[in-house]
């Protein structure tokens, strides 16, 4: 009842009375007034008057479970919500819930991880109080070898919000995502399966959202959506358009089984769309020109003229003379 006494609050520009809140979720107003207490504990500035009722006047940064699910616009995706204030990692909690049997479309958010996970066993940096530490349990109806797509539909997800908040950034395939040549979004996805059915997969996706500064070996690779734009992000809201975007893409993914309906405008976000990359396997480097993804989300890559293709999670991509140029 929470969160939907919040979207209340939120979706009105002047007071709500005590008694509309009663009537409309019937409770007591006791039961009112301690919801009230709850979300003013929180952070929120709620103004409240006699014969008038409340009145919401700021929210606070912060991503509890009644704030990311006030305003939540998808029907699967985010619907239930899983946050905790420190977790050592988001996708080991997720699979934990996974196994325990949390639904489709569960987010687990930490609002600081303490050995966060990236690809290839690096560690991420997470600190409180600055960005989206999140991850997503999905159940689709698909078999393993497609699993890897998932991650594709994540960084297009990430990349449209960052669009809508008015940022320019570019994919490097398959999981980062870059401003100004500059890491803010990076992506992992884990999957349990047996041998043709695919039991749970998990997406964790890491935003650098408000930071000002980062640690010296941090500070030449990485940037946040702050550090580009001047501006400061509510990252609830943030959330919410990651999870709208990707239920809207997942939804087609699921219906065609690939990804020839994102292809165009996925190659259009790749920042090393037509130029020499250096693509590092377990065994051996080497070079080609990206030519862009095919319909299962396989990098293509042209060597000498020929054109090969490489599945996302088998190689780590880079430019030629630095992380992302």
């Amino acid at each position: 009842m929470k969160e939907d006494i919040l979207q209340m609050l939120k979706s009105r520009k002047d007071f709500v009375s005590g008694q509309e809140l009663c009537e409309y979720f019937q409770v007591s107003r006791t039961a009112v007034w301690k919801v009230i207490g709850q979300l003013k504990s929180e952070g929120y500035e709620i103004e409240a008057i006699n014969r008038k009722g409340y009145r919401l006047i700021a929210s606070p940064d912060i991503l509890t479970e009644a704030e990311i699910l006030s305003g939540m616009t998808t029907e699967v995706m985010g619907r239930h919500v899983y946050y905790y204030d420190c977790l050592g990692s988001t996708n080991d909690q997720a699979r934990m819930l996974a196994e325990q049997g949390a639904p489709d479309g569960s987010l687990v958010v930490a609002e600081t991880q303490n050995t966060g996970k990236g690809r290839m066993g690096r560690a991420f940096f997470s600190p409180e109080g600055s960005g989206i530490w999140m991850s997503l349990i999905l159940k689709p109806d698909i078999p393993p070898m497609d699993a890897s797509m998932i991650t594709l539909l994540g960084a297009m997800a990430v990349q449209e919000m960052m669009e809508r908040f008015g940022l320019e950034s570019g994919i490097k395939w398959p999981n980062d995502l870059v401003i100004d040549h500059r890491k803010t979004t990076g992506i992992l996805t884990e999957m349990s399966a047996g041998p043709d059915v695919v039991n749970y997969i998990v997406i964790g996706i890491g935003i650098n959202v408000n930071m000002k500064e980062f640690p010296e070996e941090l500070k030449e690779p990485a940037i946040s959506m702050a550090m580009a734009s001047g501006q400061t992000y509510h990252r609830a809201e943030i959330i919410r358009r990651v999870m709208q975007y990707f239920e809207v893409n997942y939804r087609q993914f699921l219906k065609e089984g690939n990804l020839a309906f994102l292809k165009k405008k996925y190659d259009a976000s790749l920042i090393h769309l037509n130029k020499e990359i250096s693509i590092h396997e377990i065994r051996r480097v080497w070079r080609g020109i990206s030519r862009g993804i095919n319909d299962i989300g396989e990098l293509i890559v042209s060597v000498d003229g020929e054109e090969t293709t490489v599945r996302s999670g088998e190689v780590s991509i880079r430019g030629v003379y630095g992380y992302a140029e």
